[in-house]
C-alpha cells in the first residue's frame, strides 16, 4: 500500500491533509530520511514528526473507562474517544469499542479495528468472563450467589434465563459477580431483581486479562501475549 492511503487510512488526516504533511517533509523513515506519497516501506521504519507510526489495522488497546463517559460516538457529551488520540477516531477500519460500559460503569474496556477478533470476543459463544465489583445501596439479603447461580433467574421483559453467575460477597454491601454473558445492563438489572441497587460499578477484568495498575482515563495497547491471556480465563474469579 502506497504511504499516503496508509496514513489517510490511519486518521493522520484526509488524502489531501496527508499529501500536505509529505510536501513539508514531515514523513520520514527510521533515519531520519524525507519519504515521497508513493514510496512503499515497511510500516514499522516510518515516521510522522519523528514519531513511530500507529499500528497497522489489527489494533487492539485497553483502556481504563472512568464514570461519565459513554461508549457511543453520537453522545453530546463525553465519550470513550476522547480519552484518546483525536486521530484514532478517523482511522479505516474503524476503531470500535468491544462491547459496551455504561456512563456510570468505570474499568476494563477493549476497542479494536479488528472485526473477527472483536466478534470472538463478544460471541455468545465464547463464554468469556468478564468481572464486576458493585457496590450497593442495601445489605445483601444471603440468598443472592445461590440465585444467581442456579440458572434460572429471569429479567424484567425477557424470557430466556440468565446463566449462571458467580456472586463472591467483599462486604455486606459489596459483591463481586463473574458474568459469561453481556446482557443490557445486566449486572445493575440482576440486583434489581432481588430488591437491590447498585450506586456504583466497576469491571476489573475480561477473561484473563486484568488493569495491570492501568490508571483511569488511560489506555495501553495490547501485545499478542495480552490477547493470549485474554482468552486464558483465570480459574478462580477470587483471585481476578
Amino acid at each position: 500500500m502506497k504511504l499516503l492511503r496508509l496514513l489517510a487510512n490511519l486518521g493522520y488526516g484526509s488524502r489531501k491533509d496527508v499529501a500536505a504533511m509529505f510536501r513539508e517533509g514531515r514523513i520520514t523513515d527510521a533515519e531520519g530520511e524525507v519519504l515521497y506519497a508513493d514510496d512503499r516501506i515497511e510500516h514499522a521504519r516510518v515516521r510522522v514528526d519523528g514519531e513511530p507510526l500507529d499500528p497497522a489495522p489489527g489494533m487492539v488497546l485497553m483502556l481504563h473507562k472512568p464514570v461519565g463517559y459513554t461508549c457511543s460516538t453520537r453522545d453530546p457529551g463525553r465519550v470513550v474517544y476522547d480519552l484518546l488520540p483525536p486521530r484514532f477516531r478517523l482511522r479505516n477500519p474503524v476503531l470500535s469499542t468491544v462491547g459496551r460500559l455504561d456512563r456510570d460503569t468505570s474499568g476494563l474496556l477493549l476497542m479494536t479495528d479488528d472485526g473477527q477478533l472483536l466478534h470472538r470476543i463478544v460471541s455468545p459463544k465464547a463464554h468469556l468472563p468478564k468481572v464486576y465489583e458493585a457496590t450497593l445501596a442495601r445489605d445483601l439479603r444471603g440468598d443472592e450467589a445461590a440465585l444467581f447461580a442456579s440458572g434460572t433467574l429471569l429479567l424484567e421483559s425477557e424470557t430466556a434465563p440468565l446463566r449462571p453467575a458467580a456472586l463472591h460477597v467483599l462486604g455486606p454491601r459489596r459483591a463481586r459477580l463473574v458474568l459469561t454473558e453481556g446482557r443490557y445492563h445486566q449486572v445493575r438489572r440482576m440486583f434489581a431483581a432481588v430488591g437491590n441497587h447498585v450506586e456504583a460499578l466497576h469491571r476489573s477484568r475480561v477473561g484473563g486479562l486484568g488493569l495491570g495498575g492501568l490508571a483511569p482515563g488511560h489506555w495501553r495497547l495490547l501485545a499478542a501475549a495480552d490477547l493470549a491471556r485474554l482468552f486464558d480465563s483465570p480459574p478462580d474469579a477470587e483471585t481476578a
